[in-house]
C-alpha cells in the first residue's frame, strides 16, 4: 500500500483540540501526526475521524452490504454497528454468514452482532430459528462484536433460561449486549439494565431516555427513514457526551443517498450542541464501546477518516478507510461484484377469497379493534371503531380511512392474518412488502381485495420486494435476496425505490415512508397494537387477541 500525507485542520477529538496539521499515512495506518501550527488556518478543510452508524439494520436499506457501503462512504461514514437479525430471521445462520462474506468484498468496516432474537416472539412464524448455542458459536466469531438487540424484554424480567444464556454468553466472551426496551421505565428499566444490557436505540421520549442514561445506560439517538427519535432526545447531549450515539436503525435506499451521520452532526450543531460532544457521538463513542477497529486520528490507529469542507455542514470532500480512498467529491470509488442470491419463500399465490373478512368473523361485536400508525414511530395506538359492512362483509372504509391490513405467511401455506389500520391513506389500490419486520412474512394494506390479492401475489411470484397495485397499475421493486435485498446497484435501487414511493403517495399515503411504517406494523416487540401471521397482538400484554 502507497504511503501518502495530507493536511488540514486536524480535529482531535479526544483532546477536544484542532489546529493545522499534516499526516503520514503508511501501509493502511497514521505513522506521524506533524503538528504545523497551534491553530486552525482558516480556508483549509477539517480533517475528522470518519462517521460510525452505532445500530443498523443493512437489510433494511433493500442493499447488501456491499452497496450499502457504496452509497454511505460518500456522506463519510466508514464504519457500521449492524444486527443482521432481519436476514437470520429468514435465512438462519446461512443468512448471518452471507451478509459477513459480502461485507468483507469491499473496504468498508462492517462489525457484525449475534441476532439475539431469532424468531423475534413466538406469536409469529419465522424462517429460522438460533437458539443459545448457535448465538454462542456466532459470539465466539472474531467478526461478531456483540450481542444483538435483546427485544426479548420480559424475558430478560423473568429470568428466561434462553434468555438468560445468550446474555451470560456475551459477558463470557467480555462483548456488549445492546437493549431494546421501548417504553421501559423504573424498576423494570432498572432490572433490564442491571442484566448486563448497555445500549438502548428505542427511546421516544426525552424522560424515558434520561431515566435510562441515568441508571447507567448508553442512549443511541435513532433517526432513520421511519422512527425518527433526534428530535425528542438531542438535547441529552450537552450533558451525557460519553453515554450517547447515532444510529439510523432502518434507513431506506433513498433516504441514504441522501445523507447519513453526517446530517445528525449537522443537525446537532444547528441545535447548540458542543462540536466535541457531536463527533464523540458520532465517530469516538461506538469505538470504545464496542471495541471497534477503527482508527480515530490518533499515531498507530487505522487510517480511518474524512475530509470535510467545514464544521458546520460536514459536506464531505473525501472518505479514507485504511488509508485507501474510497468516495470523494460525492462520488464512491467502491467497485461492486454482483452478489449471490439466498432465499426462504415457500408460500403459493393467493386467491382473492382468501382475503374475505365475513361479519361473523368478529362475533356481532359492534366495534372492532384497529391498529392506529404513527408517522415516524414504531409505536402505534390501538383504537376501536364501527365496521363498514358490505354485504355481510367487513371492507375498507376510505372516507373515515379504515383500512384493511394482512400478514401472509411466506414461509408454508397458511391462512392469512387480517386486521384494520388507520393513517395509511390509500384511496386507490393497495401496497405490500415482504420486508415485515422481524419474521418477513408478506404485510399489505389496500381499499379493496383484488388490488390487496394482486399485491401479495406480485411479491409471491418474484419472491421478494416492495409493490404497489392500483387503477391498471403495478409496480414492483423485487427483492431477490432472502425477500429483503437487491442485489444491484444501490444508486438504481434509490431510484427505484424512489418511484414506488411516490406511486403509493398518488394512491393518498400522507406517510413520509409509507413502505417503511408497512413493514413495521408486524413487529410484535413494539407497543400497542401490531398484526402477525398468527392474528392481531397486544404488545403491552405480550399476547395475541382473540375474537
Amino acid at each position: 500500500m502507497n504511503s501518502f500525507s495530507i493536511s488540514g485542520n486536524l480535529v482531535d477529538v479526544i483532546q477536544q483540540k484542532i489546529y493545522f496539521a499534516e499526516l503520514f499515512i503508511k501501509n493502511g495506518k497514521i505513522d506521524t501526526i506533524k503538528p504545523l501550527h497551534d491553530v486552525a488556518f482558516s480556508g483549509y478543510p477539517f480533517l475528522l475521524p470518519g462517521f460510525i452508524d452505532s445500530h443498523v439494520h443493512i437489510e433494511s436499506s433493500m442493499l447488501v452490504p456491499s452497496e450499502f457501503a457504496n452509497l454511505a462512504v460518500v456522506h463519510g461514514t466508514v464504519a457500521t454497528v449492524s444486527d443482521p437479525h432481519e436476514i437470520a430471521n429468514v435465512c438462519g445462520m446461512k443468512g448471518v454468514e452471507f451478509m459477513i462474506e459480502n461485507g468483507k468484498t469491499v473496504p468498508f468496516k462492517f462489525f457484525f452482532g449475534a441476532p439475539s432474537c431469532v424468531p423475534a416472539t413466538i406469536f409469529e412464524t419465522a424462517g429460522a430459528v438460533l437458539d443459545s448455542t448457535d448465538v454462542e458459536k456466532l459470539l465466539q466469531r472474531d467478526e461478531i462484536k456483540y450481542l444483538s438487540e435483546v427485544m426479548n424484554y420480559p424475558g430478560v424480567l423473568n429470568n428466561d433460561e434462553e434468555v438468560m444464556k445468550k446474555i451470560t454468553a456475551a459477558h463470557k466472551l467480555l462483548k456488549p449486549v445492546d437493549g431494546h426496551a421501548p417504553g421501559l421505565r423504573g424498576d423494570a428499566a432498572k432490572n433490564y439494565i442491571a442484566a448486563g444490557i448497555t445500549t438502548d436505540h428505542e427511546c421516544f421520549t426525552h424522560e424515558e431516555a434520561l431515566e435510562k442514561l441515568q441508571y447507567g445506560m448508553k442512549i443511541i439517538i435513532r433517526e432513520g427513514s421511519a422512527a425518527k427519535n433526534f428530535e425528542a432526545l438531542i438535547d441529552l447531549l450537552k450533558n451525557f457526551p460519553n453515554q450517547i450515539m447515532f444510529c439510523s436503525d432502518d434507513k431506506h435506499p433513498d433516504s441514504l443517498v441522501e445523507g447519513h451521520i453526517n446530517l445528525l452532526c449537522a443537525r446537532a450543531i444547528a441545535k447548540g450542541i458542543p462540536l466535541f460532544n457531536v463527533l464523540k457521538a458520532a465517530c469516538i463513542n461506538p469505538v470504545f464501546h464496542y471495541k471497534l477497529n477503527v482508527g480515530i486520528l490518533r499515531v498507530g490507529d487505522f487510517a480511518d477518516f474524512i475530509v470535510v469542507k467545514d464544521l458546520k455542514n460536514f459536506e464531505v470532500i473525501k472518505t479514507y478507510i485504511n488509508g485507501q480512498l474510497v468516495a470523494e467529491d460525492g462520488s464512491s470509488r467502491i467497485s461492486c461484484e454482483k452478489s449471490s442470491l439466498i432465499n426462504n419463500f415457500n408460500c403459493s399465490k393467493k386467491k382473492l377469497e382468501d382475503f374475505a373478512t365475513p361479519i361473523s368473523m368478529y362475533k356481532s361485536q359492534k366495534l372492532i379493534p384497529c391498529i392506529e400508525a404513527l408517522d415516524g414511530q414504531l409505536i402505534t395506538n390501538s383504537l376501536f371503531f364501527e365496521p363498514k359492512i358490505f354485504n355481510e362483509t367487513v371492507v375498507s372504509d376510505t372516507e373515515r380511512d379504515f383500512l384493511k391490513i394482512a400478514v401472509v405467511n411466506r414461509y408454508k401455506n397458511e391462512s392469512i392474518a387480517i386486521a384494520w389500520i388507520k393513517n395509511f391513506g390509500l384511496k386507490i389500490g393497495a401496497i405490500a412488502s415482504s420486508v415485515a419486520h422481524d419474521s418477513h412474512n408478506i404485510v399489505v394494506v389496500g381499499v379493496d381485495d383484488e388490488s390487496i390479492c394482486n399485491a401479495v401475489n406480485l411479491i409471491i411470484e418474484k419472491k421478494g420486494g416492495v409493490a404497489a397495485v392500483g387503477k391498471n397499475q403495478a409496480k414492483i421493486l423485487e427483492l431477490p435476496v432472502a425477500g429483503l435485498m437487491s442485489n444491484e446497484n444501490g444508486y438504481k435501487v434509490a431510484t427505484a425505490y424512489s418511484e414506488i414511493d411516490k406511486m403509493a403517495k398518488e394512491f393518498g399515503a400522507p406517510l413520509s415512508a409509507p413502505f417503511m411504517t408497512l413493514s413495521f406494523m408486524a413487529l410484535l416487540v413494539i407497543p400497542h397494537l401490531k398484526l402477525s401471521d398468527k392474528g392481531l397482538f397486544n404488545g403491552d400484554n405480550f399476547e395475541l387477541i382473540r375474537n
